[in-house]
């Protein structure tokens, strides 16, 4: 086995590939390749779509995941997806299991169908802290179960990217679930950095020049500074210190909102894209097309690359010493 071949769905622009691919550079630092390559990518947001096939040199398949068959996806060893988690519900029946409030809630299931159906050594799943927390955390061992009901023993984790040196404090629930006959009991990486003082600052994403229109108005501002004592808004960010957790929606990010902001000259701005690529983690090289909001909404819904190498690296290892 030379390469360990991925299946990605729901990838965005690919920040979970970056990151299982690895051979990447971030901040001074360099990351080994994992010795994996992309085989198939799925996504249903055809401007992350693009973004991806830009970088990566595959067309997403940009098909409704429920339609798509598990007979079609090529041979693959991993399984990758950050299914949604906003439409989960716990039917109340003895026993109490999992059902779905809206379309979105499926998905979940889907991921779950192509394991049973293909049986892959493994796979990397992933999602926000609050899943531990739906339905009054009644959901979460309801997911557990039907992972493992797929054929996989499951382990998961909370992980923060700035213990991984991502300039960024973002939390991440991650599920990791090997084959059962392979008999692998796996541990997530320890951190590499528990202590804040060595904490990876903003400062390192932040361009020295911008455009002028990343800067918000006068009017924006004052109106911000109306309101903040009652409000509690206005997120300016300390670069000496990690940024707080950056949205899908920085294109419409306000001074009223929670949104992370910057303090920059005597004027407030919003980070451009390549900043907010660089808050993520994701290299340098990493290309970022289509229009600007679509670029914000990708990367601010993508895993910071260098967090899930770590966690890759720790897969493949395990993987490649049970071969």
């Amino acid at each position: 086995m030379e390469k360990l071949r991925i299946a990605s769905l729901f990838c965005g622009c690919g920040g979970t590939d970056v990151g299982l691919l690895g051979g990447f550079e971030f901040n001074g630092k360099k990351y080994d390749t994992n010795r994996a390559e992309v085989v198939y990518a799925n996504d249903i947001d055809k401007n992350a779509c693009s973004i991806f096939s830009e970088n990566f040199g595959i067309e997403p398949d940009s098909r409704d995941i429920r339609e798509i068959t598990s007979e079609e996806l090529p041979e693959f060893d991993i399984l990758t997806g950050g299914f949604p988690c906003q439409s989960f519900s716990v039917v109340a029946q003895n026993p109490k299991r999992l059902g779905i409030k809206d379309d979105r809630g499926k998905l979940f299931f889907e991921m779950c169908r192509i394991l049973r159906d293909r049986q892959p050594l493994c796979f990397i799943a992933e999602n926000v802290k609050g899943l531990l927390s739906a339905n009054k955390g009644e959901a979460f061992p309801l997911i557990i179960e039907e992972f493992r009901n797929s054929g996989y023993s499951v382990s998961y984790k909370i992980l923060n990217a700035v213990q991984y040196g991502v300039p960024q404090k973002r939390e991440r629930i991650i599920i990791v679930g090997f084959r059962n006959d392979l008999n692998i009991n796996f541990d997530f990486p320890n951190a590499p950095i528990d202590n804040e003082n060595y904490f990876t600052p903003l400062s390192i994403a932040l361009e020295k020049e911008v455009e002028e229109k990343y800067y918000f108005s006068e009017r924006a501002v004052q109106g911000m500074l109306n309101r903040r004592e009652s409000m509690n808004k206005g997120r300016a960010q300390d670069i000496s210190k990690p940024c707080n957790t950056v949205g899908s929606h920085l294109a419409k990010v306000s001074l009223n909102s929670t949104d992370p902001v910057l303090f920059d000259g005597e004027r407030y701005r919003r980070f451009t894209p390549r900043e907010t690529a660089r808050i993520q983690s994701f290299p340098e090289e990493f290309k970022l097309i289509g229009s600007e909001a679509a670029q914000y909404r990708a990367l601010g819904n993508a895993i910071p690359p260098v967090m899930m190498w770590y966690v890759a690296k720790t897969v493949v290892n395990n993987i490649f010493s049970n071969a």
